[in-house]
């Protein structure tokens, strides 16, 4: 049996996802679930990130991200397809 081509997703989440722990929430979370890529602010106060991974760690890290952690209120989360990243971890970027 083959495994699974990894899948890519460049993430954009809008609300109070700034000051909350977010970065540091989604980056724990992706590292339980396996996944690779990285997470950001953005100036315009969103949370950026690239997730890589199967599906079904994918589908549960979106499902995390509609959410966030405690303090955390998301209005709104886009996905959309992109590039296998390069590196091995994941990691939170300035």
């Amino acid at each position: 049996m083959r495994e699974a081509t990894p899948k890519a997703l460049h993430v954009r989440v809008q609300g109070r996802v700034q000051g909350v722990f977010y970065r540091a929430s989604t980056q724990q979370q992706a590292k339980r679930l396996g996944l690779r890529g990285w997470v950001r602010n953005c100036d315009d106060g969103s949370v950026e990130a690239l997730l890589c991974g199967d599906e079904p760690a994918l589908d549960a890290m979106l499902a995390w991200m509609a959410q966030g952690p405690e303090r955390a209120r998301v209005d709104a989360l886009e996905t959309t397809p992109a590039e296998v990243p390069d590196n091995n971890d994941f990691e939170v970027r300035q």
